[in-house]
C-alpha cells in the first residue's frame, strides 16, 4: 500500500519569493536618497567654542598635538566648520588652535589655515587669500567670504572678484564644453543642442558654489548671469565697484539678446 506525502504549507502563506512592483522599488530608492541628501544638508556645525571655516587646505592638517610633527589624524575640507576652543604657539613659533570637528573629533590645527567671522582681521586675511587665488580657488574663497561675512565693508569688493572671476571661467569652460559637444553627433537627437552645453559637467562645481551661466547659442559661449554685479548695484550703489559692476552688466548685455537659461 502506498503512502502518499503532504508538505505541510501554512494557510495563507505562499512559497513564492514576492515580487516588487518596479514603481514601488524606484519610489523607495529615490525616498532612501532623500533621506540620505536631507541629513547632508542637516549637518550642525560643531559647538564647543567660536565657529571658523577652513579657507585654506594646505595648511588644514588636524593633528593630536600642536606641532607640525604631530600626529596626523585627517585632512579637513576647505568650506569646513570647526568650533575654536583653544589656543597654543608651538616652539617654532606656529600658533595652533584646539578645534572640535564634530563631537567626537578635535584636534590642533595651524591657525592661517581658518578664518572666522567674528573677527575683523581675518576679513582682511581672507581677502589677501582671495586676491592671491586664481581661476576656480579664487571663486571657492570668495563664496566662504560672502557666506561668512555678511555686513563687512569689503563685501562689494569681494563681490566684484567673484563675478569678474565666474566670467573668466566662462571663457575656458566654453574652449572645453566645445571640444567635447559633438554637434554633428547629437543634432539628429531630440534634445536641443543648447542643453547639452547647459549640462555640459564641467559647470558642476561652479554651481555648487552659487555660480550660475547662461549660453550664448550664437556665440557658443557661457557667460556669467551676473548675479553679484546685480548685488552691487543693488547694495553699494555709490561704490567704485557699482561703476565697473553697471560696466560689466552693460557688456552682458551687449553680447547677445538671445541667452539660454
Amino acid at each position: 500500500m502506498k503512502t502518499h506525502k503532504h508538505t505541510f504549507r501554512p494557510t495563507g502563506l505562499s512559497t513564492r519569493p514576492r515580487r516588487w512592483p518596479i514603481w514601488l522599488l524606484t519610489l523607495l530608492l529615490h525616498a532612501s536618497l532623500l533621506q540620505v541628501n536631507t541629513s547632508a544638508q542637516r549637518r550642525r556645525p560643531p559647538t564647543g567654542g567660536r565657529l571658523a571655516v577652513v579657507v585654506d587646505e594646505r595648511l588644514s592638517a588636524l593633528r593630536s598635538t600642536p606641532q607640525l610633527s604631530g600626529k596626523l589624524l585627517r585632512r579637513l575640507g576647505r568650506g569646513r566648520l570647526v568650533a575654536i576652543r583653544g589656543i597654543k604657539r608651538s616652539q617654532g613659533g606656529i600658533v595652533f588652535f584646539l578645534v572640535n570637528v564634530t563631537a567626537r573629533t578635535h584636534g590642533w590645527i595651524q591657525r592661517e589655515a581658518v578664518v572666522s567671522s567674528s573677527s575683523q582681521a581675518d576679513e582682511q586675511r581672507l581677502l589677501a587669500l582671495i586676491e592671491g587665488s586664481a581661476e576656480f580657488d579664487r571663486i571657492a574663497r570668495a563664496r566662504i567670504f560672502l557666506d561668512m561675512f555678511h555686513h563687512s565693508s569689503l563685501r562689494a569688493e569681494v563681490l566684484l572678484m567673484f563675478g569678474n572671476a565666474a566670467e573668466e571661467a566662462a571663457v575656458r569652460l566654453s574652449r572645453d564644453a566645445s571640444r567635447r559637444i559633438n554637434e554633428s553627433e547629437i543634432r539628429s537627437l531630440d534634445a536641443p543642442v543648447f542643453s547639452y552645453f547647459l549640462n555640459y559637467s564641467g559647470l558642476d562645481r561652479y554651481n555648487r558654489q552659487g555660480v550660475q551661466f547662461i549660453f550664448a547659442s550664437s556665440t557658443k559661449r557661457f557667460h556669467y548671469d551676473g548675479t553679484s554685479w546685480r548685488e552691487i548695484v543693488r547694495r553699494y550703489p555709490k561704490t567704485p565697484e557699482a561703476t565697473e559692476a553697471r560696466k560689466r552688466l552693460g557688456e552682458l548685455a551687449a553680447v547677445d539678446q538671445n541667452f539660454e537659461p
